[in-house]
């Protein structure tokens, strides 16, 4: 008696899915979450399931090993921070959820690591990782150790800041020229008058925060030019530093109208504005909707916010990784995502 061959129907109720889920897993016609994919593997395999001149289960499962990602460490910069608290939830979070990112992520905070140490960092990360996303200042350094891991086949994902490695993955983060234009469209739109106004940035090297300051002045240049935008001061994404540099900046300019803080720090900013006493007299502008930001919306410290929603970034990176696993075939991959534009009203 010859024997039965098993068909589709058949896989998916031994592995207890549809079977449009059997066919997205062995046509590849869309991803599945690992574990479903294994299941309907383990099913087709048990009962001897035929792909005829297609390719065979073992080819499907090598297929799946080159696509699939296994652990990712995700690279961040202050541990304090409650944005980059946000994120890492939000990363961890999407790593179990996105389809095709099998096994562990883990998240490292590089707080005040200089760039040799980073780059130290990455490339023992590469021993033990298969993807990583940073969060970093772009530095020869660190671009070197990005290029090296790419020849080890270890994709390097650029996250809120852009590098200029060579061969850095992809980028995934704001368009930096629209946030910083958007900054100035608001500082000079509420001012009451003209007069100076004062810049705040965690590092020269953050080429996120270099793009938002060339592009804060160029609005300012090219639709209001009766306003002086003084030389930003570094605060390293700090809060007690900031809020020294906030403090500087009121001494020194009474005629001091606005603020951008394009970086950290700003638990810091808040606290020295209400200190002054001139809170209510400057518009301020930062980024990230923190619970800091939040607050300092609703009792008038800060203006606006600009702010790119965490899950969504986390989200948009997860899938980038997973299409672009083969960084060598695919090339470098980069999304520019919108931000929400927040004051008091609309929190």
């Amino acid at each position: 008696m010859s024997r039965i061959t098993p068909t589709m129907s058949d896989v998916a109720r031994e592995a207890g899915v549809a079977i449009a889920t059997v066919d997205r897993v062995l046509n590849k016609r869309a991803p599945v979450r690992s574990g479903t994919e294994k299941k309907v593997l383990e099913a087709a395999k048990r009962l001897g399931f035929a792909l005829g001149k297609l390719k065979s289960l073992d080819d499907i499962y090598q297929e799946n090993d080159r696509s699939n990602i296994r652990k990712i460490a995700f690279v961040l910069l202050r541990s304090s921070s409650p944005f980059y608290q946000m994120l890492a939830a939000a990363l961890t979070l999407m790593s179990i959820s996105v389809p095709g990112v099998r096994g562990d992520s883990e998240v490292f905070f590089l707080d005040d690591r200089p760039p040799t140490q980073v780059a130290e960092t990455l490339l023992e990360l590469g021993e033990r990782f298969d993807a990583i996303a940073l969060v970093s200042v772009d530095h020869p350094a660190i671009n070197q150790a990005i290029d090296t891991l790419y020849g080890r086949g270890i994709p390097v994902y650029a996250l809120i800041t852009d590098l200029t490695a060579t061969h850095r993955a992809g980028y995934i983060g704001l368009d930096n020229r629209k946030a910083g234009r958007t900054a100035a469209w608001a500082v000079a739109g509420l001012s009451r008058r003209t007069g100076k106004i004062g810049m705040l940035i965690g590092d020269h090297r953050f080429l996120c925060q270099e793009l938002c300051e060339i592009s804060f002045r160029s609005y300012i240049r090219e639709h209001c030019n009766d306003f002086q935008v003084l030389e930003p001061r570094l605060v390293y994404e700090d809060a007690q530093r900031a809020a020294e540099a906030t403090h500087a900046l009121l001494a020194g300019h009474p005629d001091l109208v606005g603020l951008y803080v394009s970086g950290g720090g700003m638990e810091g900013v808040v606290e020295a504005l209400k200190e002054s006493g001139r809170a209510r007299d400057i518009v301020v502008v930062c980024h990230e909707l923190t619970e800091v930001t939040r607050s300092a919306l609703v009792e008038g410290v800060v203006d606006v916010v600009l702010s790119i929603r965490c899950e969504q970034l986390a989200r948009t990176l997860m899938e980038t990784m997973t299409r672009t696993a083969d960084s060598r075939q695919n090339g470098s991959a980069s999304l520019l995502l919108p931000f929400d534009i927040i004051s008091a009203e609309n929190i």
